[in-house]
């Protein structure tokens, strides 16, 4: 595998622990008092956006195997264009998909929405709300996150083969 591939993935993986931990800490008082925090504040913005950036990373990860890189300016919107329209429109991540899970379908369309999701509420819920109010959001993109990151590792893999 190439090289610059295992590094997105690692980083997509750093990313969800990076989630998850913020997402621990915000909710156990004893953490915050380890690290002289105040006891309410809260990381869930924080931990919406470590989880965007773990399908962000894992996507550019997904398009090296095709020989596909995306940069500045617009990054995000090129990664996701690119997933969509040489993953999805193209057929490749649904035929990726029923080959590893043989009887269980799961929709291209479920990986591409998560992944517009979870770039919407990194910027919504980064930039206007307070951070306590994303709870919710927060767990869910975590749930997201690991969600989609383990279909393109499975994909990756699968295509190395």
């Amino acid at each position: 595998m190439d090289s610059l591939i295992e590094i997105y993935l690692r980083r997509a993986d750093n990313e969800i622990l990076a989630g998850e931990s913020l997402n621990r800490l915000s909710e156990n008082r004893e953490d915050k008092e380890n690290f002289e925090l105040p006891s309410d504040i809260t990381f869930y913005s924080s931990v919406i956006s470590h989880s965007y950036y773990s399908i962000f990373y894992s996507t550019k990860a997904l398009l090296l195997t095709e020989k596909i890189k995306t940069s500045s300016p617009n990054v995000h919107k090129k990664t996701y264009e690119e997933l969509k329209k040489k993953f999805v429109d193209s057929g490749i991540l649904d035929v990726s998909l029923l080959k590893i899970y043989k009887k269980i379908i799961i929709r291209a369309d479920q990986l591409l929405h998560i992944f517009a999701e979870e770039k919407w509420k990194r910027g919504h819920f980064t930039y206007q709300t307070v951070a306590q109010a994303n709870k919710g959001p927060a767990e869910e993109s975590i749930k997201h996150a690991k969600f989609f990151v383990a279909h393109i590792i499975k994909i990756i893999k699968e295509k190395a083969i």
